[in-house]
């Protein structure tokens, strides 16, 4: 037991300071603090911080000297690709353009549960489900599944699929795509997920789940998608709006802007926090 929680505890340091090494909060070539004051900070022992750093080491975020201590030469290949949150269909042309994409998987599958719902789908009722794996300059940092009702998917090929984009082959089909909702979380990798992406098992990632719909209100694709946060962030521009006593935030309105090369992504906030 006493050996789980050293082992937990190691891991809890690692991802502290992962985190802040993938994020930049921690930047290339900083030096980090001794393991003594490491330790002290964390609450832990130097054992427990060794082993830390030891893992650190071994995926090249640090370097260890005995000489010059302990530094980062975590470097990304790429900045992250920033993503709209609010324009949920607007912001994926550009990122076909600027990402590639591989087709795992294609088959049909009976529908069920909430997807079959989203879609309207009748339980035991085809649907087509597509697996792509999306990267950046070769490395990997999204992994997406796709439903879409059979009729729909039935207009298009698996060689069309692996070379255009889904939103661009149901709207070909005669879909008109009039909206779409979103659910962001966070979730660990699961062995098959961190095979791909290139992970730990149990590694954060960004879980996005959207339901596009046409005019008539009826959706015509679930999409559930996973992320890789050192390569992919979320970013909004919110604006304080209304009187005194009823302030509020709101969506920064008009078109888009680019700020430094990315897309600033804007969302309403509703709720306790949104005063």
């Amino acid at each position: 037991m006493a050996e789980s929680l050293s082992e937990a505890k190691s891991r809890q340091v690692y991802l502290v300071l992962r985190d802040g090494i993938l994020s930049s909060a921690i930047a290339l070539g900083a030096r980090l603090p001794n393991e003594n004051d490491l330790a002290r900070s964390h609450r832990v022992s130097r054992v427990t911080v060794r082993r830390a750093l030891a893992e650190l080491a071994r995926e090249r975020l640090i370097e260890r000297r005995r000489s010059s201590g302990t530094r980062v030469i975590y470097q990304p290949a790429s900045p992250p690709i920033t993503a709209d949150i609010a324009g949920v269909l607007a912001n994926l042309t550009e990122m076909g353009e600027r990402t590639a994409s591989r087709l795992l998987s294609f088959d049909d599958v009976p529908g069920s549960g909430p997807v079959a719902a989203a879609l309207d789908v009748a339980p035991g009722e085809t649907m087509q489900r597509s697996v792509r794996l999306r990267t950046i300059k070769g490395m990997p940092f999204s992994y997406l599944t796709a439903h879409v009702p059979a009729r729909i998917g039935a207009t298009y090929s698996k060689q069309e699929l692996a070379t255009l984009p889904l939103l661009a082959l149901l709207e070909r089909s005669g879909v008109e795509i009039d909206r779409a909702s979103q659910r962001i979380s966070a979730v660990l990798a699961t062995p098959t997920t961190a095979r791909v992406l290139n992970v730990r098992v149990g590694s954060p990632l960004i879980e996005l789940v959207r339901v596009v719909y046409d005019r008539g209100g009826r959706g015509v694709e679930h999409l559930h998608a996973l992320y890789r946060p050192d390569r992919y962030n979320l970013e909004m521009e919110l604006a304080r709006l209304g009187k005194r006593d009823a302030r509020t935030w709101a969506p920064v309105g008009g078109v888009r802007r680019r700020v430094n090369g990315k897309i600033n992504a804007r969302m309403s906030m509703k709720g306790e926090d949104s005063r």
